[in-house]
Order: C-alpha cells, then structure tokens, then sequence
C-alpha cells in the first residue's frame, strides 16, 4: 500500500467538500492530486519534506530521492517570446453552451441541427453518452454540426455505464437527466481527477425528490442511481461549491411526473451565476418554463412540461477561450478581434473584456464580436477583483497581473480549488516557479510582479487545458516559455497553439 504523510496536509488549506468524509486526505504539491490515507495506513515517521512543508504525497518524495521509477516523459511545447498579439480570431463553440443545448436537444420531442458545436473531448463524452443512453445521432465533425433526434424526455437504453471523462459539463447535468428520463441502473464515473470532484450535494438534492441514487463515500464519482423518474417537492442544494448542481436539477425538472412544481432552494452564495442564467434562457428556447420566486436563490420549475426542439440551435464561440487573446492584446499593446461571442452572448465569462478595460485595455463591442486594444507596453493597472461570475477566465487574469504595475488580487473564487485541478495551487506553483511573489488564501491570490519580470520555466499543466492555455502568455514577457503537456487542451480547444501562433508578432 502507498502511504502517505497526513503533515503535508497545510492547516490554512481548506479541504474540498468532495473530501469531508472522516478518511484522512491531503494535497500532494508533487502531482497536485488529492490522496486519501485510510487509518490502516503506515505513515512514515518522518517526512524527508515536512520541514519545508512542501506538501508532497510520499510517492512523489520517493520518486524525487531515486526510489521509484521516474515518470514517463511528457509531450513539451516551447513558445518563442512574442512581442505582440494582434489580429483577428474566430472561436471554437463554447464548451458550456454545446453541452447544455446537447442535452436539451436529447430530451426534446423533434430533431435539432446544432451548428458550430464544439470538436473537443468533453463534449465528444457527451455525444458518445447520449448515444449509449439510445439518442439517435448524426454527426459532421468537419463541418462542426450534429443533428440530434430526440427522445422526447425518454431515454430508450434500460439501464447503462457511462464514462465522462473529466467532463463536469456532462457529469452533473446527465446525473439528473439520467434520474428523470431513464428507467433502470446507471453508472456514470469518469477518469481519477473525476472521482475527486464532489457530487454530493447534487445527489443529496436528487434523493430530495425520492430518487434511489449514490456516489462514493468520499462524496464524488462514480454515481449509481435505480432511475424511476422525479417527483415535484422541495429541494434545497448549496450554491458555494459548483452552479452545475443547479444546472443539472434544473434541467431535468421539467420533465418530473405528476402535477405542481419543483421548488429549488439555494443555500449561502450561488457561485457562477451567469452559468445559470445561461442554462435558464436555454431552457426557454426549448420551450418549458422556470420561474424566479426570489431571483437565483428561488427557483420553481412546473412539472410535465416538454422540452420542444427550435429545429435549429447555433453554439456562441467560447468567451472562456476568447479571455486568452483578449489578454494578450491587453498586455501587449495590440489590437484584437474575437468574433462569436459579444453584447448579445448568453456567456458570463465575456465579462472579461471589462475586466481588460480596468486594467487600461480599450473595449469596443459588438453583438457577437469584441476589439479589444492595449494600453502601451508598461501601462497596464493593477487592480482588485470580486471574480467569482467568472472563475475560468480569471485563471487568464493571473497570468495578465504579471505585466502590472502594482500587485493584482483575485477573489472568491473558492471554486477554482474544485475544477479540473486544484486550479489554486496550480496557479500559485507555476507562478511561484517563474519568480513570482503571490499570496494565497482560501479563495483569493495576490500577485506581486517581479521588478525584473518573470523568468523562464517549463509549466507544468496539469492535464488542465486553461492552465496551458493562460501560462502560454507568458511568453509575452519576452522570454521562450515550456509548455508541458499542451495537448491537454483537446478538453476545450485542440487547434489553441495553431491560433495564438497566427497572432503572434514575434
């Protein structure tokens, strides 16, 4: 058995929801993978790295003193320093968005064509699941469509396993989906990140409504659930974990038997609320109502409504992945055009571009484009930000504070800490490896540029597709900068390198 040290477990880190069970579970700085230390395990008397607290799990303090094989080498990308990002970018389907109107579309009575629906891994989990789940569909991956032929709010398969990959997106909302549309057993689990992300509240909230399910004892993945349907009732569910609980209750609701409603309560702060006005204004395209009794914090669905196909359904281009050339326009002086989201996006994350204006960036919309245009070299604002509406593109901000003059916070955003890594730490080391001074809490940074400006360093990524594509900007510090794993953005964005590099002035 691995052992591993319960003293690397830091007394200010605060431990994930999915990790509230009596089990022992602790942070490895090493690989930045949560380990579990059940009471039979032999812990080692003393850890070659307590006193520097270095919070490794004792296979990677093995590996690094010789005792274990070392890790298999890992694909790298070395970017040349860039001098400034400048041109015209249009943006894969939002991730979100395609994953959402997938699902819609498969519950739905009619056949829906989705135009520029996203080619990546995450959603490739999805559209393999609803396939396994008897969804009939045909998909042109060239031409990014799919035409979906739904089941009108019954899935056909009696019972199945599904496996989601690291694919929040699909993961949550199809638990809920699976428990009011299909009849039988399903198992839905995911690759070992997956299995370290919590589930529970949503699970809690689904046995509200009588539903048979469970997941593991740690509070995430795999779920088992005896599907029968939902019935109408009261639910409450946390808000200050993930807003995809909310999602997936919400869009399974409709389509509960019985007469009244399903009433959903919110309890403490909701976070990534433009996540869930998103999926309310999708689910009204497809026809059912959701009515706001107390704004997001009290919602109440009528049950056995129907979910109507709009015959045609276009996917926005991804504001999360528009932030990366938004902020290297922003840091360098250049001029950028996004084209596929703008003023008229249902996505919260094209706040972003207000975010740039703050710091000095000039911000000209559009209602599916944004210019963006940067403050000269060395002009950029340092600023303090609340950016818990939009957690993914606020990776990208960290990476734009180290141009700033002056020390940039990012805060509440607790939930970085329980996304595809634990995106805090991830942050900070990779930072913290290139010279950089930052303060980390609970659920904020600070970020203190170096006088000299970053140094070079090969990042790690942690098979996070963001954490690639936000530290490649930092090539824009006139220094090479190695990416380790770049293809770990197939989850969102597999041609990312291909488009940066096409504006890029070197």
């Amino acid at each position: 058995m691995t052992s591993y040290c319960v003293l690397h477990w830091g007394s200010s880190f605060a431990r994930p929801a999915c990790h509230s069970s009596p089990r022992k579970t602790l942070l490895c700085r090493g690989c930045l993978n949560f380990r579990s230390a059940t009471a039979s395990a032999v812990v080692p008397a003393k850890c070659p790295t307590a006193a520097t607290k270095a919070r490794r799990c004792c296979a990677c303090v093995q590996a690094i003193a010789g005792a274990a094989p070392a890790p298999p080498a890992v694909e790298q990308l070395t970017l040349q320093p860039i001098k400034r990002i400048e041109g015209h970018v249009r943006l894969p389907g939002s991730k979100s968005l395609s994953n959402r109107v997938l699902l819609l579309a498969a519950l739905a009575e009619g056949t829906t064509t989705i135009n520029n629906l996203l080619d990546s891994q995450d959603v490739q989990y999805m559209i393999e699941a609803l396939g396994v789940l008897g969804v009939k569909l045909e998909q042109d991956r060239p031409a990014r469509k799919l035409v979906v032929h739904g089941c009108s709010g019954r899935f056909t398969s009696k019972g199945a396993e599904l496996f989601l990959g690291n694919a929040g997106t699909a993961m949550r909302p199809l638990t809920a989906a699976v428990a009011v549309a299909g009849r039988g057993k399903f198992v839905l689990d995911g690759s070992a990140r997956m299995r370290e992300r919590p589930i529970q509240d949503l699970i809690e909230g689904l046995q509200q409504l009588d539903v048979q399910v469970k997941c593991s004892s740690t509070g995430c993945p795999p779920v088992e659930l005896q599907a029968e349907g939902l019935r109408p009732g009261q639910v409450t569910l946390r808000g200050d974990v993930s807003s995809q609980y909310l999602t997936g209750m919400l869009m399974a609701a409709p389509l509960a038997e019985g007469s009244g409603a399903i009433d959903v309560h919110i309890q403490g702060e909701l976070v990534s609320k433009p996540y869930v006005d998103m999926t309310i204004r999708l689910m009204e395209r497809f026809g059912v109502q959701v009515e706001r009794v107390d704004g997001l914090q009290h919602l109440r669905i009528p049950v056995g409504q129907r979910y109507l196909s709009p015959g045609e359904a276009f996917v926005e281009g991804d504001a999360s992945s528009a932030s990366y050339f938004l902020a290297g326009a922003t840091i360098t002086g250049g001029t950028v055009t996004v084209e596929g989201c703008g003023s008229q996006s249902l996505q919260g994350d094209v706040r972003f571009a207000e975010v740039m204006g703050l710091m000095g960036a000039n911000v000209e919309w559009s209602p599916y484009s944004i210019k963006i245009t940067g403050p000269p070299r060395g002009q950029l604002k340092a600023i303090d930000h609340d950016c818990n509406d939009i957690p993914d593109a606020a990776m990208t901000l960290a990476v734009a504070a180290l141009f700033a003059e002056g020390s940039t916070a990012i805060r509440n955003v607790y939930n970085w800490r329980v996304k595809e890594t634990e995106r805090m730490v991830a942050i900070v080391t990779e930072l913290q490896r290139m010279g950089v001074k930052v303060e980390e809490g609970r659920d904020f940074c600070i970020i203190h540029p170096p006088s000299g400006g970053p140094h070079t360093a090969a990042i790690d990524t942690y098979d996070d597709h963001r954490m690639a594509m936000a530290f490649a900007l930092t090539a824009c510090a006139g220094i090479p900068i190695t990416i380790n794993d770049p293809g770990c953005t197939r989850k969102t964005f597999p041609e990312y390198f291909s488009v940066l590099e096409s504006v890029s002035i070197h």
